[in-house]
């Protein structure tokens, strides 16, 4: 039977293909936890921060208010990719994220344990911040790490869209775990879900963290890194060393993600704002749409990741870019129908364009960059348009709507965010089915 080059030894290819399922499991349910916990946050402001934490504001005030603390998750996502970065390519992926899942669950927990307006005044909205920066902090080093997990055991060049696709598929389980849970506690606390409700979700994360916790302990490190520690080619300051060597490659990856990541909080997030507020349909109908759509990409996420392998990563992400800035008018028409049964359908569509993107994604950012600086200049990369988008996209949205009274207005931002993402992709260079491992040394 073959072996593989382990670095310190060697594993027969059937133990190489059992770690290299391992990772996936590993990665794929330590992403869902992670990003319960972040979705829960995202959730939950729309339907319950602006009334609890800042009462005294008028609705679409207060609706600003509480989506502004919600961008500051997205603010600090780039500090952890920076800080988890460093420590992901110093002493590896594993244990980088180990910390990270811990983070984010305890600060998860917390939220909710935060008294309200009512007990403290705004010192409830100052907690909120602070616990929603480390959030962000979390989930900034979570990325990087789950999809190197998967990809770095990846036998051939041949498959890496696909498994790297795996982690992201932990977004539509996270997505889905966070609204089923507010849909559960929403149905079972009745008028008292702003009471008590809106908490026991929050509270639960530190279940889902200890699973996350024993699933991770369990794996081993990644080849490729073991192969640098083997061979002396770990960085002393990798974070560093990839701003000064691949700039344009970190600056591209963030541009990148505006046609994918600033529509999804759109679609995900700023809608329960809009649904309940403006189309006055019932949180829970949101809720199940929203359920429906992350089911949906249960599938399409691995189909366009495996779908990259073969026909490329740059050109299925920029159908995936397209398909968006034109699906922006689509949706938003479709809403405001106010048919119960074509809002159902906006929004459980919605989520496909996004997943052409996010499917083949993974691997688009990671190979662009070398082993050794992998995990820091795909994290930064990753992260950084946290900033420019998922961050600012609901308050921005919500922003146009009150200004020009239209929901088209929206569309038009989601269309810019899909010539951005066009050209920065247009000007990536493509890794798929090449061998990654010697392109930068």
């Amino acid at each position: 039977m073959a072996a593989i080059d382990f670095g310190v030894g060697t594993l027969s290819e059937e133990e190489h293909g059992r770690q290299l399922r391992r990772a996936i499991v590993a990665s794929t349910i330590g992403t869902a936890i992670e990003w319960y916990d972040f979705f829960l946050y995202s959730t939950v402001t729309g339907l319950v921060f602006a009334r609890l934490f800042f009462p005294r504001s008028e609705p679409l005030v207060g609706t600003l208010e509480a989506f502004a603390i919600y961008a500051v998750g997205f603010l600090a996502r780039p500090v952890g990719a920076a800080i988890f970065g460093h420590y992901g390519d110093r002493v590896g992926r594993k244990s980088t994220l180990i910390a990270t899942l811990m983070l984010m669950g305890i600060a998860t927990f917390l939220v909710g344990l935060v008294p309200t307006y009512e007990s403290i005044g705004i010192w409830g909205a100052i907690i909120l911040t602070v616990l929603r920066f480390v959030q962000g902090v979390g989930v900034g080093g979570e990325w990087g790490g789950s999809v190197l997990l998967s990809m770095e055991w990846a036998r051939t060049s041949n498959h890496r869209g696909f498994i790297a696709s795996w982690p992201q598929f932990g977004v539509p389980c996270g997505l889905f775990l966070a609204n089923l849970a507010v849909l559960a506690f929403s149905w079972l606390s009745g008028d008292q879900f702003l009471t008590w409700g809106w908490r026991v979700p929050f509270l639960l994360s530190l279940v889902l963290v200890a699973i996350g916790l024993w699933i991770r302990l369990g794996i081993m490190e990644t080849p490729i890194f073991r192969r640098l520690v083997a061979e002396n080619k770990v960085e002393r300051a990798p974070m560093l060393e990839v701003v000064r060597r691949q700039p344009r490659e970190i600056l591209l990856c963030a541009l990148l993600r505006m046609a994918e990541q600033a529509p999804f909080y759109i679609f995900t997030a700023f809608v329960f704002a809009y649904g309940v507020g403006t189309l006055k349909v019932s949180r829970d109908f949101l809720l199940v749409a929203v359920l429906a759509g992350s089911i949906l990409s249960f599938v399409s996420i691995p189909l366009f990741g495996h779908i990259s392998d073969l026909i490329g990563r740059r050109r299925m992400y920029m159908i995936g870019a397209a398909a968006t800035g034109a699906f922006g008018f689509i949706y938003f028409g479709m809403l405001n129908t106010g048919s119960a049964a074509m809002i159902f359908l906006a929004i459980v569509i919605s989520l496909v364009p996004h997943d052409m993107m996010y499917g083949p994604q993974a691997a688009l950012i990671a190979e662009s960059f070398t082993g050794r600086l992998r995990y820091s200049g795909a994290s930064l990369g990753y992260q950084l348009a946290s900033v420019i988008a998922g961050g600012p996209a609901p308050l921005i949205a919500a922003w146009l709507f009150a200004k020009y009274g239209t929901a088209y207005a929206i569309s038009f931002y989601i269309l810019a965010c899909a010539v951005l993402s066009l050209i920065a992709t247009a000007l990536m260079t493509d890794y798929t089915g090449k061998d990654i491992e010697g392109e930068y040394e």
